[in-house]
Protein backbone atom coordinates (compact mmCIF):
# COMPACT_ATOMS: atom_id res chain seq x y z
CA UNK A 1 0.00 0.00 0.00
CA UNK A 2 2.87 2.34 0.77
CA UNK A 3 4.43 2.00 -2.67
CA UNK A 4 1.05 2.41 -4.37
CA UNK A 5 0.43 5.60 -2.40
CA UNK A 6 3.84 6.99 -3.36
CA UNK A 7 3.16 6.21 -7.01
CA UNK A 8 -0.25 7.90 -6.97
CA UNK A 9 1.01 10.98 -5.11
CA UNK A 10 3.84 11.42 -7.57
CA UNK A 11 1.41 11.26 -10.49
CA UNK A 12 -1.07 13.77 -9.05
CA UNK A 13 1.48 16.22 -7.64
CA UNK A 14 0.81 18.67 -10.49
CA UNK A 15 -2.57 19.60 -8.95
CA UNK A 16 -2.79 20.96 -5.40
CA UNK A 17 -6.36 19.85 -4.64
CA UNK A 18 -5.95 16.41 -6.16
CA UNK A 19 -2.69 15.92 -4.26
CA UNK A 20 -4.37 16.77 -0.95
CA UNK A 21 -7.31 14.46 -1.69
CA UNK A 22 -5.04 11.54 -2.56
CA UNK A 23 -2.77 12.18 0.42
CA UNK A 24 -5.75 12.09 2.77
CA UNK A 25 -6.89 8.81 1.21
CA UNK A 26 -3.40 7.35 1.54
CA UNK A 27 -3.24 8.23 5.23
CA UNK A 28 -6.58 6.46 5.78
CA UNK A 29 -5.49 3.38 3.79
CA UNK A 30 -2.18 2.87 5.54
CA UNK A 31 -2.82 1.29 8.90
CA UNK A 32 0.70 0.31 10.01
CA UNK A 33 2.30 3.08 12.03
CA UNK A 34 5.77 2.44 10.58
CA UNK A 35 4.39 2.68 7.04
CA UNK A 36 2.60 5.90 7.90
CA UNK A 37 5.81 7.28 9.33
CA UNK A 38 7.66 6.25 6.15
CA UNK A 39 5.01 7.96 4.00
CA UNK A 40 5.28 11.12 6.06
CA UNK A 41 9.08 11.22 5.76
CA UNK A 42 8.94 10.51 2.03
CA UNK A 43 6.33 13.24 1.48
CA UNK A 44 8.39 15.78 3.42
CA UNK A 45 11.41 15.04 1.24
CA UNK A 46 9.55 14.89 -2.09
CA UNK A 47 6.88 17.57 -1.61
CA UNK A 48 7.94 19.60 1.43
CA UNK A 49 8.95 22.58 -0.68
CA UNK A 50 5.94 22.35 -2.99
CA UNK A 51 3.05 21.73 -0.55
CA UNK A 52 4.20 22.38 3.04
CA UNK A 53 0.79 23.59 4.22
CA UNK A 54 -1.00 20.52 2.87
CA UNK A 55 1.49 18.17 4.50
CA UNK A 56 1.12 19.90 7.85
CA UNK A 57 -2.65 19.89 7.57
CA UNK A 58 -2.90 16.19 6.72
CA UNK A 59 -0.20 14.73 8.96
CA UNK A 60 -0.78 16.92 12.04
CA UNK A 61 -4.57 16.90 11.87
CA UNK A 62 -5.33 15.57 15.36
Amino acid sequence: MLELSKNILTKVSFDRQLFQKELEKSVKWINKSEDLHSLKEWCMIEFGQLYPSILKKVFYKK
